[in-house]
């Protein structure tokens, strides 16, 4: 059925992926547009400290230019800081004139959710990997290199000295403690505050006309019936029945689970997550790793290494993740064994030991000065791979009135402001003459690895085969 103006679409998931198809279909012209979730990211504002558990409910989120020969991600994410930057000023303006117009969550402290701190990319060997000098080669044909300061090129260096910039391209002091330093800051780079930018984007689509159904019952998704009429119908767990004309599933790391089919395309998968605490008295560490002092670091990305890092929140807080290994949780859905997020009891937020040694030993080696902090929390973070990293967003085969939209795979939450865009135009039956739709087609994979995919519940990235760190292993 061709999409008009009047049609009802229901959307599974209020993160990123619902959140901006949301956005984008209100503000082109669809009247009726609901969004489900099972969560209150509405009241809660998205923030993870309100125990909202999805990988958009987050402290922060990097955003980088940086994608080796995928240009098109290359262009969509510069195309999304436009907008960026745009929120940044909506939101400073309605503050001035109307305070209490604005989502709670931003009615106090950082109003800023887009901050261009700089991305330092650090290798984890004596050579640059073949990736970042293929994004160096197309951020020179894009005309954006002047952005770019390659740490062992002299005139880098110079540009970075002149510009204001040099304290941010060896700020662990690689070189002078280790004699190599192998990294190219990226200046037009930086974070976003994940939970104040998806309460920034649930405000807009709400004012676009969008309606929201979030609630552990009624807003919890737990069937998609296409039996009937070619007119989709979802059940939620108070077992009401909604009818529509299309339904789109983002429902991030529980997407797999409510489209079983799309088993071997996506599989569900967590980071690994912690945080260290500056005490408010450390007046020093607190200037040290500022955003206006500390960049967002990414360690051995491409030597196996897989670490992050981000310059302090607004609360003392720094995060630091490991993405080497994406864990697994498998249970059972429709039949088949299907990674699904794992569901915390009691507090549990434990990571597996590798993952917590791996972060470890980024800390010992180049924050040292936190080592002696200790670690105040860690988490699993929860998202959805594909099979090569690339995003799923096309109609479910076989069920027309059901499309998907997923597959983030770590990267996606940098193109909220604009992704939507170009999801409607596949939801508009467009996706064959545009370069995303094309690049998330529904698809499979002739090759023998697919992103860990075909490891399975056999592999060893199975949660339950994985010993746990407890705080004894938190010690440095």
């Amino acid at each position: 059925m061709a999409l008009h103006a009047g049609s009802k679409i229901l959307i599974v998931g209020s993160g990123v992926f619902g959140l901006s198809t949301a956005l984008w279909l209100a503000r082109l012209g669809y009247r009726h547009v609901t969004v489900f979730d099972m969560q209150d990211t509405g009241s809660s504002g998205y923030d993870p400290g309100a125990g909202i558990t999805s990988a958009s409910a987050d402290i922060n989120k990097i955003i980088r230019f940086s994608y080796g020969s995928e240009i098109e991600y290359q262009r969509l994410a510069s195309q999304a800081a436009e907008i960026w930057e745009e929120w940044n000023h909506e939101i400073t303006s309605l503050a001035e004139v109307e305070e209490e117009e604005l989502p709670p969550v931003l009615r106090s402290g950082e109003r800023k959710v887009w901050n261009k701190c700089g991305f330092l990319r650090m290798g984890a060997g004596s050579e640059f990997a073949d990736i970042e000098l293929q994004t160096l080669e197309n951020m020179e044909k894009e005309g954006i290199r002047d952005t770019q300061f390659k740490s062992d090129d002299e005139a880098d260096v110079a540009r970075a000295v002149h510009s204001g910039w040099a304290h941010k391209l060896d700020p662990c002091k690689r070189q002078e403690r280790f004699g190599v330093h192998k990294a190219v800051l990226d200046l037009s780079a930086g974070f976003v505050v994940a939970y104040k930018a998806c309460a920034w984007a649930q405000y807009l689509a709400r004012k676009a006309g969008v309606e929201f159904i979030l609630h552990p019952i009624r807003g919890k998704v737990i069937d998609i019936d296409t039996t009937t009429d070619d007119r989709p119908i979802i059940r939620t767990a108070d077992q009401v029945a909604h009818e529509g004309d299309l339904v789109v599933v983002a429902g991030g790391g529980w997407t797999a689970g409510l489209l079983p089919e799309a088993d071997g395309l996506i599989e569900t998968t967590a980071g690994s997550v912690v945080t260290i605490q500056l005490p408010k008295d450390r007046l020093d560490l607190w200037d040290r790793f500022s955003p206006e002092n500390f960049p967002v670091i990414t360690w051995g990305m491409h030597e196996g290494k897989d670490i992050y890092s981000f310059p302090r929140d607004e609360n003392g807080a720094i995060k630091v993740g490991f993405r080497k290994t994406k864990w697994t949780n498998y249970g059972d859905v429709a039949g088949k064994r299907i990674s699904v997020p794992k569901v915390v009891h009691s507090g549990d937020t434990s990571i597996p030991v590798p993952a917590l040694e791996g972060i470890k030993e980024y800390i010992s080696l180049h924050l040292p000065e936190l080592a002696d902090l200790g670690l105040a929390s860690t988490w699993l973070c929860w998202y959805t791979d594909s099979i090569d990293n690339s995003f799923v967003v096309d109609f479910v085969q076989d069920r027309p009135s059901v499309a998907i939209c997923s597959g983030g795979s770590g990267h996606g939450f940098k193109f909220l402001p604009v992704l939507g865009r170009e999801v409607v135009k596949i939801l508009e039956g467009k996706g064959n003459s545009t370069v995303y739709g094309q690049m998330w087609k529904w698809r499979s994979s002739t090759t023998k690895e697919k992103n860990g995919i075909e490891e399975g519940e056999e592999g060893p990235r199975v949660l339950e085969k994985q010993r746990m760190a407890s705080r004894k292993d938190w010690v440095f």
